[in-house]
């Protein structure tokens, strides 16, 4: 059970740098690894469809997660992208609270519409 989760862990991770990196690949890296991650092809499948042996398949797999891996290693842009989603939805969480505080307490029409204005701000860079 671990195991699996560990593989779902992983094949979501590299679903994701797919997203960030994927077009620093070659574009039979890419389509490759697109099929096995993205489209759940099997090595069978994806070596029938191009012409290359489940050996050819699997090492093109293996050289462009190692590459998705380096590049995120290096560039951190996943990594920061993610912090940043964070970030927002805690801006976003405490502009909700402070609208929340304002209309237990004491309404103050000016902190109303500048909680309201960063909420809104925060949910629209983190779409």
């Amino acid at each position: 059970m671990r195991e699996e989760a560990a593989n779902v862990a992983k094949n979501l991770e590299i679903s994701f740098l797919l997203d960030f990196y994927g077009e620093m690949l070659t574009q039979k890296q890419r389509e490759v690894i697109e099929y096995y991650y993205n489209d759940d092809l099997s090595l069978a499948e994806i070596a029938d469809n191009e012409g290359i042996t489940r050996q050819g398949v699997r090492d093109s797999i293996k050289r462009a997660e190692a590459q998705l891996l380096e590049m995120e290693e290096r560039l951190g842009l996943a990594r920061r992208f993610r912090g940043m989603q964070a970030g927002l939805e805690q801006i976003q969480k405490a502009a909700r609270e402070i609208i929340a505080c304002n209309e237990s307490f004491a309404y103050s029409r000016d902190i109303y519409q500048r909680a309201v204005l960063i909420r809104d701000l925060a949910g629209r860079l983190n779409q």
